[in-house]
């Protein structure tokens, strides 16, 4: 795996596609730290990074920055493949994932798998974690996930930033799906980051950037049209749970993806609380062309396919 140009050599950052998170790999020589570990169908993925890397040494830490499922999927499976691993994941979960409730946890309700995996201990926000070479302070990043964490590294000034921010918006501000409030949250985590004044940004999907500043504004801009109509974001969201699947998928018969999307609760919850004036299945096939017109899937015959 090649060193990025605006990294350091001892950390790596495997960028994936949209179905899984970045993977962010530490290296030191007392033992390797990986921050998110990817989908659950990318696993094997993931493992091909990590050895490509580490060869057949161990991966010793896995930090979650939060628990949705393109983050902590192939939990399980590194733990698997490394017995010895330890697991750190932020705190508002734990008990879910201790006793293991999908529903809680959101894999059930947005139609998502994750297998069961096992922690070790929680992320404090306000302390700091030693990862590979440095120290790194966990600070609470709300919004997209209410228990989300960012990591921030002050001697060269690097921010993981997950999902709060992308170098062209954030995620999908999945509190307020649920009929929480949270633009304010989204608000506030972009304040913390630039109080932070990163000069490099590790984000959770896309690429690693420079311009802070600039994807800040973009994240505010795309933040005030959400909040200055909240149908929008619903949008949005639906149409963000409905093209993470058809990644999944990659081709489903339509006669398959009607009753997946009939039975997956976050597409009720949205379509009760933002667009209950429509029948619920004209709702979704509207979704479903509004991809195909973005050129995000396709209909051949009676399959749907990604694009």
């Amino acid at each position: 795996m090649p060193i990025h140009p605006l990294l350091p050599d001892d950390i790596r950052v495997f960028e994936r596609g949209w179905l899984s998170s970045n993977n962010i790999l530490l290296l030191s020589d007392s033992g390797s730290s990986l921050v998110d570990s990817g989908y659950v169908s990318h696993a094997a993925q993931t493992q091909v990074l990590l050895e490509s890397v580490l060869g057949s040494a161990p991966l010793t830490l896995l930090v979650n920055t939060h628990l949705h499922s393109d983050h902590c999927g192939a939990n399980a499976a590194l733990q698997a493949l490394y017995p010895n691993l330890r697991t750190l994941i932020p705190p508002g979960h734990s008990e879910q994932v201790r006793r293991w409730d999908a529903a809680a946890l959101t894999y059930g309700p947005t139609g998502q798998s994750c297998p069961p995996f096992r922690f070790d201990a929680v992320l404090q926000a306000g302390s700091t974690l030693r990862l590979g070479q440095r120290e790194w302070e966990i600070h609470a990043a709300p919004g997209h996930d209410p228990h989300s964490i960012i990591l921030f590294e002050p001697e060269l000034r690097l921010l993981i930033s997950a999902d709060a921010l992308w170098e062209n918006g954030f995620g999908v501000v999945f509190p307020e799906i649920e009929g929480m409030q949270a633009f304010d949250e989204v608000a506030e985590t972009l304040d913390l980051i630039q109080r932070l004044q990163p000069n490099l940004v590790i984000p959770g999907h896309g690429g690693v950037f420079q311009q802070v500043n600039v994807a800040l504004t973009t994240a505010r801009q795309r933040l005030s049209q959400f909040v200055a109509d909240p149908r929008r974001h619903a949008r949005h969201a639906a149409k963000v749970l409905l093209k993470f699947k058809l990644l999944e998928f990659q081709r489903i018969a339509l006669e398959d993806f009607r009753p997946w999307i009939r039975q997956t609760e976050y597409f009720h919850t949205l379509h009760r609380n933002y667009f209950s004036q429509q029948d619920f299945m004209a709702w979704a096939d509207e979704l479903l062309q509004d991809l195909v017109r973005a050129g995000a899937a396709r209909i051949d015959g009676q399959l749907l396919l990604n694009q």
